[in-house]
């Protein structure tokens, strides 16, 4: 399906230019002036010149807070936040102590990064927004209008903060948890201590009932998701977090189709593990439907084109990050084989962090790339990643070149001030209606291997190299990832990928052809990045590598990391690249042949 074009602007008008500028300082105050009562805005050393030039002039004047901001705060990172965090992990937990902490009154939740090695997350406190931002879709839960949804999730907190209230006699929780599992809570006013009263609820427009998101087991999750999904034929979305998740999921409905069907026909939960209390709520949504059954039959399961609309044909949309790692899974699922069918539109989430959402998905230009700045969350502003002195100035979103290379630094409602994402992002232009920028994610700013070779190919190019490759000579690729391969000298890019089928037999049959893939993916690493030449040039870097893991091996990841660390499969992510040892040796410990 092709994606609309857009005329993006690429500079700015002076009337734009000021637009923008009214529209972000309107924004800014709204966050930092309640914010500046904050223990932390009070109380952090870094934010030290901030106070005393506001204690010299006269704060109420807006356009002085203002310029006190942008003169007197510095960019900052996690560790000047760390020990107000670790506040709120204190036991016992004083209402008072944590009161007003990052941003007027109490947290509603602590969203964690994602992990993509054995390292803990980060924590940061989310707090309700103003009502305005509330009204938003983004904070509306499950909308029934738009059709029914099939969209997983796991509503269990990774831990549960206690705090003892002022009065005494009572307390509170607070759930640790993702950031789209605490903005779906907050949204449907789902607090923790109703969980079990909710367990005989099915919301409106989803396929799956309440009591499917507090499973705990990873494979039970996904097999109670598909049975529900599978027996319900008004799918109209299919909602994941990451592309590749989908594809995960469906491995599961392919290894469990005779049973899924057979459940469906006689209105029965599985006997699966871990399921507890929630299954006797689970039997009493679920009907036997023979009619069901037999259209599943005759359909078989997810291996030919248009599998998707064939099982949900009111289907209209697939919404999930695309971009990274989960860019493999859509010419798996699109081009390859055509699961979801070609009337099916594949949309962006957006782009965020469990810092802040930074923007939204352009739908007047890719909506899988090209991402609007927004400012739900909070102000974005830029560091122009050229320049290794993290005290030059923050750049404006209205200071932003079309090309340029930028670091997002955010501030936000929940009492960040001019935080680091590190991330690299590159401006392709700004919107002709309201001069905002128009982003696409390149990558993170600091990876293994860029700091090995002196330089690094972003992660858009490691992926386009192995993805081109992919639909040209090897096959279905289900996922993949990249380890420094220093099996020889120079070191280089190890690709290890897992196949949805078998090796092509040209592939098996043929050193040559081998040698050819592995050289076609140099050549387009070589023709995407001028550093990537000189690096190869300089007798830096051979040809990459590309080894085969075993089927099922990053899905066993995904399982195996949750059950570790008692998260949900929302949190984990692996990345482009690895640079944790114990990681890189579960997959190479995986590797059945090398190309």
């Amino acid at each position: 399906m092709p994606h609309p074009q857009t005329d993006l602007l690429d500079s700015l008008s002076a009337e734009l230019s000021q637009r923008v500028k009214d529209h972000v300082d309107k924004v800014l105050l709204e966050i930092i002036r309640p914010n500046f009562a904050s223990q932390f805005a009070q109380g952090a050393p870094e934010l030290a010149g901030f106070r005393e030039a506001i204690a010299q002039s006269d704060s109420k004047d807006d356009v002085d807070f203002l310029r006190s901001f942008r003169e007197f705060i510095p960019i900052t990172n996690y560790e000047p936040y760390r020990p107000f965090i670790a506040k709120f992990l204190a036991s016992p937990c004083m209402e008072a102590d944590v009161k007003n902490m990052f941003a007027p009154g109490l947290p509603y939740f602590l969203a964690m990064t994602s992990m993509t090695s054995r390292n803990a997350p980060k924590l940061f406190p989310r707090y309700r927004p103003p009502p305005h931002l509330l009204q938003q879709n983004s904070y509306q839960g499950y909308s029934p209008s738009e059709g029914t949804a099939l969209a997983p999730s796991s509503l269990r907190p990774w831990q549960v903060l206690k705090m003892d209230c002022e009065d005494g006699q009572s307390s509170k929780e607070v759930a640790v948890c993702s950031t789209s599992v605490g903005i779906l809570r907050m949204g449907m006013n789902w607090d923790l201590e109703h969980d079990k009263d909710r367990l005989d609820l099915w919301v409106p427009g989803k396929t799956d009932p309440f009591a499917i998101s507090l499973v705990k087991n990873y494979r039970t999750l996904f097999i109670l998701n598909a049975l529900f999904a599978l027996a319900d034929c008004r799918v109209t979305t299919i909602r994941f977090l990451f592309a590749n998740v989908f594809v995960i999921f469906l491995q599961y409905v392919e290894d469990e189709w005779p049973l899924l069907v057979e459940c469906i026909e006689k209105g029965i939960i599985p006997d699966i593990e871990d399921l507890g209390d929630l299954r006797a709520p689970l039997e009493r949504h679920l009907t036997p439907n023979p009619v069901r059954a037999a259209e599943l039959r005759e359909i078989g399961p997810p291996v030919i084109q248009g599998w998707a609309v064939r099982v949900w044909p009111d289907l209209k949309q697939f919404i999930g990050i695309t971009g990274g790692q989960a860019a493999v899974s859509v010419p798996k699922a699109r081009q390859v084989i055509h699961l979801l069918g070609p009337s099916v539109a594949i949309k962006s989430h957006g782009y965020g962090t469990a810092e802040c959402g930074l923007a939204r998905a352009y739908h007047e230009g890719n909506p899988n790339t090209d991402f609007k700045v927004a400012f739900r969350d909070g102000v974005v502003e830029f560091l122009d990643v050229r320049s290794d002195d993290p005290s030059d100035r923050v750049l404006s979103p209205w200071e932003l070149v079309t090309g340029g290379k930028y670091e997002p630094i955010v501030t936000t409602h929940n009492g960040l001030w001019r935080y680091r994402i590190a991330d690299v992002i590159t401006v392709k232009g700004f919107a002709p209606d309201d001069g905002l920028p128009v982003i696409n994610y390149l990558h993170r700013r600091n990876d293994s291997l860029g700091v090995t070779f002196g330089v690094s190919c972003t992660e858009s190019q490691l992926t386009d190299a192995i993805v081109s490759v992919a639909q040209q000579s090897i096959g279905q690729i289900i996922a993949f990832t990249i380890v420094l391969d220093d099996r020889d000298k120079p070191v280089t890019y190890g690709y290890l990928i897992e196949l949805a089928g078998e090796l092509s037999l040209c592939l098996l049959q043929s050193s040559f052809t081998r040698l050819m893939v592995t050289r076609q993916i140099f050549e387009n690493l070589i023709s995407a990045s001028d550093d990537y030449r000189l690096v190869v040039w300089q007798g830096k870097s051979r040809k990459p590598t590309i080894r085969i893991v075993d089927k099922g091996t990053f899905a066993e990841y995904h399982r195996q990391k949750c059950e570790q660390m008692n998260i949900t499969v929302g949190h984990v992510k692996i990345p482009v690249v690895i640079s944790d040892p114990a990681m890189k040796k579960w997959f190479l410990e995986r590797v059945v042949m090398e190309l």
